[in-house]
């Protein structure tokens, strides 16, 4: 069935709860992310009874879309084409690909697998509130396995804004020593969320260059300056630079990619958007450069950029949220090993509560 045959009839809100497996803490410039929360899906129905949903990617007039016809709001080869339909994005992709009977992924082309790697993202400051102090990461670590996960990524900057610099530095290193000991088989991942200086990124991999970090992520603003700096610094076999996931600048971060200076783009699933994200990603292929689209908040994001990887390829892991959507048939994955396994269903693969 063609899209041109449905007119959209109706585009509505629902509130979706989501929860983590634990408390989470701070990083290196926010406080306590808390337990979970609540967010608002659209829902869009079509005259012959189809309907999709997801996140909206920012707020939107719905009655502009109502009596349009399907085609002339996305293409499936595309994505969305009609920038009146834009925040619209995800649910527009899960409808289309509903009618054509196809998961998200193969309408984007299939050009990954629907087995992909996934990283813990929830190792956050919680030895900074708790009493065991850096024995509740140990037990964090452990939790995260335990659901699956079997790569982690450990947010640092503690010296930023909540310790004495070289204290908190010190505890960066601690923490980083700690998830290598325990687990010498990990990809481990690191996030300063820009609250490192270059001088104490030097000083941090200094002490930690037996650890074999996979990544380096947000050390510091996206200067090309500093950006050369550890590109020199790291040479091309050491970790890799990941970056792009705040506030980002496309064409400043395909410069970056293009210059040699970017491992890695991070532009956020929803930020970005999915029809930007087929945009870029030929950019980033063509300049040799990797993504891994930042999924932090809701498990529902990490869906997303699982989907992005299997459809698009280029992505060699994803951002694992350990938590689930509430009231759902399930979060539209399983995680197994340290591999998420997307559903064959049509769309994204997950009912509404």
């Amino acid at each position: 069935m063609t899209l041109a045959r449905h007119v959209i009839r109706a585009v509505t809100t629902a509130e979706i709860g989501y929860r983590y497996v634990r408390p989470v803490g701070r990083n290196s410039f926010r406080g306590d992310h808390g337990s979970g929360g609540t967010a608002t899906a659209y829902v869009v129905e079509t005259d012959r009874g189809a309907t999709g949903w997801g996140l909206p990617l920012s707020a939107g007039d719905p009655a502009r879309l109502v009596g349009r016809n399907l085609a002339e709001l996305i293409d499936p080869d595309r994505g969305v084409i009609d920038p009146a339909a834009e925040f619209l994005d995800y649910p527009l992709h899960d409808l289309a690909a509903r009618i054509l009977e196809v998961p998200v992924y193969a309408m984007l082309g299939s050009a990954g697998t629907p087995r992909i790697r996934c990283y813990s993202g929830g190792i956050y400051f919680d030895d900074l509130d708790a009493a065991e102090g850096i024995e509740v990461i140990r037990a964090n670590l452990r939790q995260d396995h335990d659901l699956g996960f079997r790569d982690f990524k450990l947010k640092l900057g503690r010296g930023y804004r909540w310790m004495d610099p070289l204290a908190g530095l010190e505890r960066d290193i601690e923490v980083t020593r700690l998830a290598r000991e325990l687990y010498p088989d990990a990809e481990i991942l690191v996030d300063p969320n820009d609250g490192y200086t270059v001088n104490t990124l030097t000083a941090y991999l200094d002490a930690v260059g037996d650890c074999r970090l996979y990544w380096i992520e947000e050390p510091f603003a996206e200067r090309w300056e500093d950006f050369r700096f550890l590109r020199e610094l790291l040479g091309m076999s050491g970790p890799k630079i990941a970056d792009g996931e705040f506030d980002p600048d496309e064409e400043h971060i395909v410069r970056l990619a293009q210059e040699g200076l970017l491992d890695i783009a991070l532009m956020d699933v929803i930020g970005h958007g999915l029809t930007a994200w087929r945009r870029t990603m030929p950019r980033l292929v063509d300049a040799s450069t990797e993504a891994s689209p930042h999924a932090w908040g809701l498990p529902l994001k990490t869906l997303y950029a699982a989907h992005l990887a299997a459809g698009l390829g280029n992505i060699p892991i994803v951002e694992g949220v350990p938590g689930h959507t509430e009231g759902t048939d399930g979060d539209g994955y399983t995680l197994a090993d340290g591999y998420v396994m997307l559903s064959e269903q049509p769309g994204f693969g997950i009912k509404l509560p």
